[in-house]
């Protein structure tokens, strides 16, 4: 984009008039100031809300990691014919959203289908009868474990689609062309061309890589450097694997890897 925006400016100035083509420079500079200082304005919003947006997801999906762990744990203060099995589809539902999940929302699938597991733990748990004062304290943690393990996955699902709406991508294209297209009229024959490339290609340069940044940061879950990781789940389930020998379980997790059911 530099360079195509330096080789218009050095067609333009082929036919610039010595000292451009305004008349009053200083105008057209406070001219060319106030579009810059709109632009750069609505960017910094924009920026901030794109960041926002990346954060919250990156915070969700550790929240939701560490309340896999948490519940895991509280699982075995359960009744013991429940025990196991929730234990298990925790694993299940970690596997599922690193092997499953995770690669979807990379290649900007749909969001909105439900982890499997989630579902098998609601039903497990329908069939729990505690007694004794820990089992029933126990299973009021685990709902309330439940309602943050849902809000974390929320929260990272968030900015998976993106949250900058098309009109507002519209607005920021079009007001960095109307800023490009003002800056050729600076064009002047009468100055060196290295200094007039140096001035298109470094805001154009500027403008590019901002734009670049917030589709980096509107679309967190990307392949590559810098994309969001389940890096927390899975340390969570080496984590929750290394306690399932601790506790002697004898149920294996009912699924493979990607966390499809076996």
């Amino acid at each position: 984009m530099a360079l195509a925006a330096v080789g218009a400016l050095l067609f333009v100035r082929r036919r610039a008039p010595d000292g451009g083509f305004f008349h009053d420079g200083d105008r057209a500079a406070g001219m060319f100031g106030v579009l810059a200082t709109g632009f750069s304005v609505l960017l910094g919003f924009v920026v901030f809300l794109a960041f926002t947006s990346f954060d919250q997801s990156r915070t969700g999906a550790e929240a939701e990691a560490q309340a896999v762990l948490q519940q895991f744990e509280t699982a075995q203060f359960m009744p013991e014919a429940s025990s196991a099995p929730l234990g298990a589809a925790l694993i299940c539902y970690g596997r599922y959203v690193v092997g499953t999940e995770w690669p979807r929302m990379e290649a900007g699938g749909a969001t909105s289908e439900v982890n499997p597991w989630g579902l098998r733990l609601f039903q497990t748990l329908q069939g729990v009868e505690p007694e004794s004062a820990a089992e029933q304290a126990a299973y009021g943690k685990w709902l309330d474990q439940t309602s943050d393990r849902e809000q974390a996955k929320m929260d990272r699902l968030h900015g998976a689609e993106g949250i900058i709406p098309w009109l507002l991508w519209a607005a920021l294209i079009f007001i960095a062309a109307v800023i490009a297209v003002f800056m050729m009229f600076f064009a002047d024959s009468g100055e060196p061309w290295t200094v007039q490339a140096v001035q298109i290609g470094s805001v154009t340069m500027v403008i590019v890589t901002m734009l670049m940044l917030i589709r980096f940061l509107d679309h967190p879950f990307q392949p590559g450097s810098g994309g969001l990781r389940p890096t927390a789940m899975t340390r969570t389930l080496a984590i929750l694997e290394g306690e399932l020998e601790g506790v002697g379980e004898r149920i294996p997790p009912p699924c493979d890897r990607a966390g499809k059911a076996t």
